[in-house]
C-alpha cells in the first residue's frame, strides 16, 4: 500500500511511503479487536470497591437473647446482616477486572485495527517533524493544513520528542504517541492516524527484517 508523503504545508513532497499489505492489507478480525478493547477497558477499573462484612462493622458481639423459647427467630449480634448497620452479605471486594490475552491475540487485534484505517483512508504521512520548542499554535496550524484539525487525531511518532509532546498534550482532539506504545483501544477511538515520516517507514523496515 502506497501513501503519498506530505509536507508540513499539507502538500504533496513526491515521496511515498510502502506499508506493508499483510499489515494494512489484511481483512480485519472483528471480535479479536472486541477481546482487545475488553481488556484494555477492564485494566482502567481500579476495583477498589469495599463494603465491611459481620467482622468489620462496630457493634457488641453478645447474643441479643436466647436461643430458643422466644417465639422469635434465633439471632445472633447487632452485626447480624439483617440488622440496620449490620454488615452486608456477599458485597463487592477489592479486585482487579483485567483479564490476560494472549500475545498473538493482541498482535491481531491491532493489526485489524490499522486494517481497518486503511480501508477508510484514514491515514496520513507527514514528513518529519522538528520543533526547536515547545509550540501548540505551530502544532494545531499544521494539523489545520493536513485537513485534521477537527478529528480525532492519533499522532505517531518513532520516538519520543520533549518539544512535540509538550505541543500535542494541550489539544484535546489529539492524542500524540511512540510508535511502540500504540494499542488497539487508541487505534479504534481515533477518527484518523497521522504518521511522521520516519515512523510509517518502520513498519517496512521491520517487515524487510522478518
Amino acid at each position: 500500500m502506497q501513501v503519498q508523503v506530505l509536507n508540513t504545508q499539507g502538500q504533496n513532497t513526491g515521496r511515498t511511503v510502502e506499508l506493508p499489505d499483510d499489515i494494512f492489507g489484511i481483512e480485519p478480525n472483528d471480535h479479536v479487536i472486541y477481546l482487545a478493547v475488553k481488556q484494555f477497558l477492564a485494566a482502567q477499573r481500579q476495583g477498589t470497591h469495599k463494603v465491611k462484612t459481620r467482622a468489620e462493622v462496630k457493634g457488641a458481639s453478645r447474643k441479643l437473647h436466647r436461643q430458643k423459647g422466644t417465639g422469635g427467630s434465633r439471632k445472633g449480634n447487632i452485626r447480624n446482616p439483617l440488622y440496620k448497620g449490620g454488615g452486608t452479605i456477599f458485597g463487592p471486594k477489592p479486585h482487579s477486572y483485567d483479564f490476560k490475552l494472549n500475545r498473538k491475540v493482541k498482535d491481531l487485534a491491532k493489526i485489524s485495527a490499522l486494517a481497518y484505517k486503511a480501508k477508510e483512508n484514514a491515514i496520513v504521512v507527514v514528513e518529519d517533524i522538528n520543533l526547536d520548542a515547545p509550540k501548540t499554535k505551530t502544532f494545531v496550524d499544521i494539523l489545520g493544513k493536513l485537513n485534521v484539525a477537527n478529528k480525532k487525531a492519533m499522532f505517531i511518532t518513532p520516538e519520543f520528542s520533549d518539544n512535540l509532546y509538550l505541543s500535542t498534550r494541550n489539544v484535546p482532539s489529539v492524542l500524540g504517541v511512540v510508535l511502540a506504545d500504540i494499542n488497539t483501544y487508541d487505534i479504534v477511538n481515533s477518527e484518523v492516524l497521522v504518521l511522521t515520516e520516519s515512523a510509517a517507514k518502520i513498519f517496512g523496515d521491520d517487515k524487510a527484517e522478518a
